[in-house]
């Protein structure tokens, strides 16, 4: 398989860095949910070696998340785990952080919820959440290209789309989170920011 290579996780990766970089301390281990391209994953572990890094996605996709970290020479990523939220528990130890950039609107909307029960088993307490992607406010798209997105996700699959963070803050309270921050980033996206209890 050829190195995968996504646009998005390219112009995106620096700017989520950017914020990142202050909310994973050194030593920590962060689980990233959805690696694919893994051109995340490499770029923040290059920014930040002394972060342990674990990369995940969905059985289907871990051969793409290999063929990303194919070149890899960095000592502070582990081999990719076959990871599908759904299905708890997620098959990985305690963790200080998790990241994850556009997964919520991809899978369908009843394993968002899933989502955070796994993040409730899986960080400590004190550690950290940070999900990258659109979000509707107030059941609002902030831009009508969001609107067209959310449009054309759903004629792919008719359970995904762009989430209310309205639903998606309930969720992560009911699971021992706290939103720290909402940061709008590029190409009308949020980066949010829980932290556990």
């Amino acid at each position: 398989m050829s190195k995968p290579f996504s646009q998005a996780c390219e112009n995106n990766k620096q700017v989520i860095l950017d914020v990142i970089c202050n909310e994973f301390p050194a030593g920590s281990k962060v689980l990233e949910i959805g690696s694919l391209t893994a051109q995340h994953i490499t770029h923040f572990a290059a920014a930040m070696p002394a972060v342990h890094w674990q990369p995940s996605d969905l059985p289907e996709n871990l051969a793409t998340v290999q063929a990303g970290l194919a070149d890899n020479l960095l000592a502070n990523i582990a081999e990719p785990l076959a990871l599908d939220v759904s299905k708890q528990p997620w098959p990985v130890t305690q963790v200080d952080g998790i990241f994850s950039a556009n997964t919520l609107h991809i899978m369908p909307y009843a394993h968002v919820e899933q989502f955070f029960r796994g993040v409730q088993r899986t960080l400590r307490s004190g550690g950290v959440l940070c999900v990258y992607g659109p979000f509707k406010y107030h059941s609002e798209f902030t831009t009508p290209s969001n609107a067209r997105f959310d449009e054309w996700l759903k004629q792919r699959n008719p359970l995904s789309g762009v989430r209310d963070y309205e639903q998606v803050d309930v969720w992560a309270r009911q699971c021992g989170l706290q939103l720290r921050a909402d940061h709008a980033m590029p190409a009308n996206n949020q980066l949010l920011v829980w932290k556990r209890a």
